[in-house]
């Protein structure tokens, strides 16, 4: 599959899928406390979704058996949402995406329950670092190796992992497009970037090793040595001259479009 250059018309309904991703983020951040089980945020992001006229796009994705991913503490992505409470200390994922009129906005965010370890709250925050230093570069005429080489340094230079099983993607009509968008590699290599095309940046960095290993309901990710893991995901749009943050939320100081015009 070819990458796709995005019209002005598309762009427009993925910056309305990417509005509405965010904002599942946003509605649920004051229910992730202790008590309330990965099962209960998942029915109320989904029957947000489904209430603004849009589908969440994991439910039943080659059998993804729920609207959203919680991924906590060691497991490293594709979290299924299930019975058990989360607990004070408790730091989970919790991944979206949404087709709103045939377009997807994806997104994820760390949640703390509760009061972090030293630890996770260092981990989570050079993980979003990670994720923010390779948004700022993007624009027409870089390859994707050369943002992909800023986060895996970034990551290890504070001492923790890349994971190489998962990565971004290319995304539009289609929950998953061409490029495939690694976290670790060479600057200079990878698909060359042009305005119009739009895909998700997501690191997953872990705390320890980045071995991983798949549970066997075929979809749960564990870090391999148990250590925890953290990623934060935006889809994003390339610009004429840089790049627009499509499911930028309101707690991120961070801008929503990026020009290097001037550069």
């Amino acid at each position: 599959m070819a990458i796709t250059i995005k019209t002005p018309e598309e762009i427009e309904k993925m910056r309305a899928a990417g509005r509405l991703a965010a904002s599942v983020l946003e509605m649920i951040g004051p229910h992730v406390k202790a008590g309330i089980t990965t099962a209960e945020l998942d029915k109320i992001c989904h029957d947000y979704i489904v209430a603004h006229d849009a589908y969440p796009a994991p439910l039943n994705y080659h059998g993804f058996p729920k609207s959203v991913c919680t991924s906590l503490n060691h497991v490293v992505c594709h979290g299924i949402p299930n019975e058990k409470p989360l607990k004070d200390g408790d730091i989970m994922n919790l991944d979206v995406t949404v087709k709103l009129d045939g377009y997807h906005g994806d997104t994820s965010k760390m949640f703390v329950v509760g009061q972090p370890s030293i630890l996770a709250e260092r981990l989570i925050r050079v993980t979003q670092e990670s994720l923010y230093q390779a948004i700022r570069m993007v624009r027409p005429g870089i390859r994707t190796g050369d943002f992909a080489a800023v986060i895996q340094k970034y990551a290890e230079e504070h001492g923790y992992s890349i994971v190489r099983e998962y990565c971004g993607h290319g995304i539009g009509a289609v929950f998953h497009e061409e490029p495939q968008i690694l976290h670790y590699g060479t600057a200079g290599t990878g698909d060359l970037l042009e305005a119009g095309m739009c895909f998700t940046i997501e690191p997953m960095v872990n705390a320890g090793k980045r071995q991983t290993k798949l549970m066997r309901d075929g979809w749960t990710v564990l870090t391999k040595d148990r250590s925890l893991s953290a990623q934060w995901e935006h889809t994003l749009l390339v610009t004429e001259d840089g790049v627009e943050v499509l499911t930028l939320r309101s707690d991120e100081d961070f801008p929503r479009t990026i020009s290097h015009r001037d550069d």
